[in-house]
């Protein structure tokens, strides 16, 4: 008798169990791997692995659309019409302390990045608006800085759309490149 109220008990138990891993006994799915995965690069590079404490100056948080055999500029990503600088949400961009970008203050603090490209050159936009998906919802009323930076070539054609930063002796150099085309946003910043 003892044998069989143990296993009662047992079998009581495994369902228990089961039904609170598997709420009203759906599975949980999760979601595919994003085709233009979000990725992260700080100011002063790898911050964030770094072992001894490392404060950073910026943070940038972009997801990294691929060439996939696509022309870019001018066809895919048109001339003239803002684009969210990545795919996805629009690119974030996190200043720690104050910088300077093209001779303007821009305030310690979290905004959106936009850009518009062209041949030549690329207008860089820093926003307040956050958290938005694309630059469907884009409010040009709250652009706190637009510059002009030129366009250049990279030494190879980048297929993934990628950011890092450059040291420089007033602070650090925003470089952006995807395909055949290199930007370079300067920022300083006092050290």
């Amino acid at each position: 008798m003892k044998k069989i109220y143990l296993l009662v008990l047992l079998l009581a138990s495994i369902g228990a169990v089961k039904a609170q891993n598997t709420p009203n006994d759906a599975a949980i799915v999760f979601p595919k791997v994003d085709a233009s995965p979000l990725d992260v690069v700080y100011y002063p590079l790898n911050t964030s692995k770094a072992k001894e404490a490392i404060a950073p100056v910026i943070r940038v948080l972009y997801s990294r659309p691929q060439k996939k055999g696509r022309e870019i500029f001018g066809v895919l990503e048109q001339f003239d019409k803002v684009w969210r600088l990545g795919a996805n949400e629009n690119t974030e961009i996190e200043f720690y302390k104050a910088v300077t970008i093209d001779g303007k203050k821009v305030k310690a603090g979290r905004y959106s990045m936009f850009a518009i490209p062209n041949k030549d050159k690329w207008t860089i936009i820093i926003n307040k608006q956050t958290d938005k998906w694309g630059a469907f919802t884009y409010d040009e009323k709250k652009d706190i800085l637009r510059v002009d930076i030129p366009v250049g070539k990279p030494e190879k054609t980048v297929d993934a759309f990628s950011m890092t930063f450059v040291e420089t002796a007033e602070g650090a150099n925003l470089v952006m490149a995807w395909d055949n085309t290199q930007t370079i946003l300067p920022i300083q910043f006092k050290k």
